[in-house]
């Protein structure tokens, strides 16, 4: 039977609040409801044990860094960096979330409702047979995907609050990629690519793919999953693993 545990946040500086969340586990708690949250710091970080949080309100910087198994479910907005370093466990957010979204993650999954920031999924990496994945509803900013060096990063373009002359996802998108995959539901001018970078269409692989992450993302914010598919998707892969290789490397 799961043991539930509320903590109202409420004028609570985030160190306290953070010694609460870990003595709630320490006590079993396997439920974390969080009430008032209003920018405390680094709610969910390091937790290993099966815990699922809920959280009302907005959480502040590094939301579930270095997290390991917990699920967090956010009723709400984020603020910057949700997930970094990220080793397992998911993080849903109802709304949307800031920069450098997924920084070097390397499992778990990410799923949001709305817009992403800027550098979403930087250095994010594949890790022995995890593969981290990243699910957007909206619109990213600049540098997505940059530096990336696996799992996969779904936006989808649709559930945004930005005008809809803005572009899907920003310049320099995956400059320095040299592994994984970003998917975008849409039209992406190949100016926007970052160098050593192709666009192409997806085959029946990439589609399977693609909706059994969508189909979880649609559940989460009560999303039509057909609706989402009906959409035309690309792929960004890199030609090489080692992108600016003769930059360092001479050649003979």
């Amino acid at each position: 039977m799961a043991k539930k545990c509320t903590i109202d946040a409420k004028g609570v500086y985030y160190r306290q609040l953070n010694e609460q969340i870990r003595e709630a586990v320490r006590n079993g708690a396997t439920e974390i409801e969080l009430e008032n949250i209003c920018g405390q710091r680094y709610i969910g970080n390091s937790i290993k044990s099966p815990v699922h949080f809920l959280i009302h309100g907005v959480p502040g910087q590094d939301l579930a860094m270095f997290m390991r198994g917990a699920t967090i479910r956010v009723e709400g907005n984020a603020q910057d960096g949700v997930g970094n370093t990220m080793d397992d466990g998911e993080i849903q957010i109802n709304g949307m979330a800031g920069d450098v979204l997924g920084y070097a993650m390397r499992g778990g999954r990410i799923l949001i409702k709305q817009d992403v920031g800027y550098r979403v999924g930087i250095h994010m990496k594949s890790y022995m047979d995890k593969k981290p994945v990243i699910v957007a509803g909206g619109k990213a900013g600049d540098f997505l995907g940059e530096y990336m060096a696996g799992g996969a990063i779904i936006l989808l373009g649709m559930d945004s609050t930005m005008d809809e002359s803005a572009p899907i996802t920003g310049r320099s998108l995956g400059t320095g990629m040299h592994a994984g995959v970003i998917y975008i539901r849409g039209t992406v001018p190949e100016y926007q690519l970052g160098p050593g970078l192709q666009l192409e269409a997806i085959n029946e692989e990439d589609a399977t793919f693609i909706r059994s992450h969508v189909v979880d993302w649609a559940e989460a914010f009560d999303k039509d999953v057909e609706e989402v598919m009906q959409g035309e998707f690309k792929k960004i892969t890199p030609f090489s693993h080692r992108p600016y290789g003769n930059m360092y490397v001479g050649t003979n």
